[in-house]
């Protein structure tokens, strides 16, 4: 038996231009430098830059697994750990066909080839860590009448296969960009046989920065393996905003999570 502390957070914050990107990297690092957490999966860490100003104030996390692309860790996808990891696996969710994605906005039909997964092994305990992001869904729509429905299948049946081909005991987390109410995440639930650490899914994305009219949903998850893997004190973190130089914000649009996992 043993304990292990895992979290995750998608970074990237809002807006765009101006998300005060080392002020927020610093307050995040000086977060979990702090805590108990072992590992950590991270989304959006969108370029090198991004990476470096997350390595800087996370030392004690020695291991930063990514998959190296033009740009910066491919997908945004990055895995830091104070444990060993021994292993990697990155694969890319497949190109989505054009039906698919010829209603989608043009930022939507960009992004969609570049998200994936990242897949890592740590050594003690011997298990997977699985970090995704799937494509954002700007209508807030999750029904199979959404134009973003078929390529969230696509998206999620690739994810089912890599949990699949690694097999054995695994913790899965990211965002997910769908809502624990819709048919998606319960058809994913369910074929995949994880379990939720959080039994009551509040949302995870700051209601202030959504379009007036628009309702923050529980789009980030964090599941597990339930045979072999008990969850105690899950938890949100990031709910508020944190003191920087330039006066408080949030650390990022997202609320992150953590729980504390015993493996047997």
């Amino acid at each position: 038996m043993g304990q292990l502390t895992v979290a995750s957070l998608n970074t990237r914050g809002m807006p765009v231009f101006g998300s005060r990107l080392a002020e927020r990297y610093q307050a995040i690092g000086q977060f979990f430098e702090a805590s108990d957490v072992d590992v950590v999966n991270f989304q959006e860490v969108l370029t090198y830059y991004h990476l470096r100003h997350l390595r800087m104030h996370l030392p004690s996390f020695r291991y930063a697994v990514q998959q190296p692309s033009a740009v910066g860790p491919a997908g945004g996808l990055v895995t830091m750990s104070r444990r060993r990891i021994d292993e990697k696996i990155y694969q890319r969710f497949p190109l989505p066909a054009a039906r698919m994605t010829a209603a989608l906005p043009r930022l939507s039909r960009f992004k969609a080839p570049l998200k994936g997964i990242l897949a890592t092994h740590l050594a003690e305990p011997d298990l997977w860590i699985v970090n995704t992001h799937l494509l954002a869904n700007f209508d807030g729509d999750w029904s199979a009448k959404s134009r973003y429905y078929e390529l969230h299948r696509q998206q999620l049946a690739a994810l089912a296969s890599i949990l699949d081909s690694v097999g054995g005991r695994l913790i899965l987390s990211g965002d997910f960009n769908i809502a624990r109410d819709s048919s998606l995440f319960e058809g994913f639930a369910a074929s995949s046989q994880l379990a939720d650490a959080f039994v009551d899914c509040p949302p995870t994305f700051h209601q202030e920065y959504l379009h007036p009219g628009k309702s923050s949903h529980c789009i980030d998850f964090l599941l597990f393996s339930a045979e072999t893997i008990k969850s105690e004190n899950a938890r949100l973190i990031f709910t508020d905003k944190v003191p920087m130089a330039g006066g408080p914000e949030y650390a990022s649009d997202h609320l992150g999570l953590t729980v504390t996992l015993t493996v047997s």
